[in-house]
């Protein structure tokens, strides 16, 4: 039954970036905050720095705006890596013939995104790899209605060899032929 059905682990926002960016933009925006407010109350709250001498129109404005937008968007990171947006697991299930794609979203009705496909209606395993300014390489489910289901989690880019691998890998399990789209 264990070389049967294959199951992919997806790590969604819960990744060392999102963390990095969390804690980079929270500490920065509470500076300019911190920044801003010292040249509207002309005291100093930055033990580091002196911006009581900053007029507050316009740059201690400006500051606490930058420090506002930092620091909400520090909070809304935080937020999709408590609940981890994006992650879930592909199961590739040779017994019941189903590729299952569960996913974690946002709070609501559609909270945990499920799509189910019958081997049957699977063509192949294709590989898609851009490079240039934003390089993708992704393997997508590609189904015989021309559907392209992406597989791999949004993410910095792997090496091209573990890519082929892993895609050879699935369609050899799933008995599929690989193709480049």
């Amino acid at each position: 039954m264990q070389n049967e059905i294959r199951q992919d682990t997806i790590v969604g926002s819960r990744r060392f970036s999102n963390y990095f960016w969390s804690f980079f933009l929270f500490f920065g925006g509470i500076g300019f905050l911190l920044a801003g407010m010292s040249s509207y109350f002309k005291v100093n709250l930055l033990p580091f720095a002196n911006p009581t001498e900053l007029v507050f129109i316009p740059q201690g404005l400006v500051m606490m705006f930058y420090g506002t937008l930092s620091f909400g968007v520090s909070i809304y990171i935080l937020i999709t890596i408590l609940l981890d947006i994006g992650g879930g697991y592909n199961e590739y299930n040779r017994v019941e013939n189903l590729v299952k794609i569960v996913r974690k979203g946002f709070p609501g009705r559609n909270r945990e995104i499920l799509l189910t496909y019958p081997l049957s209606n699977i063509r192949s395993i294709g590989i898609k790899i851009t490079e240039g300014l934003n390089p993708t390489r992704s393997i997508y489910l590609c189904l015989k209605d021309e559907r392209k289901i992406p597989l791999t989690p949004v993410q910095e880019p792997t090496s091209i060899s573990n890519l082929e691998e892993e895609a050879a890998s699935l369609a050899k399990f799933l008995d599929l032929k690989l193709e480049n789209l």
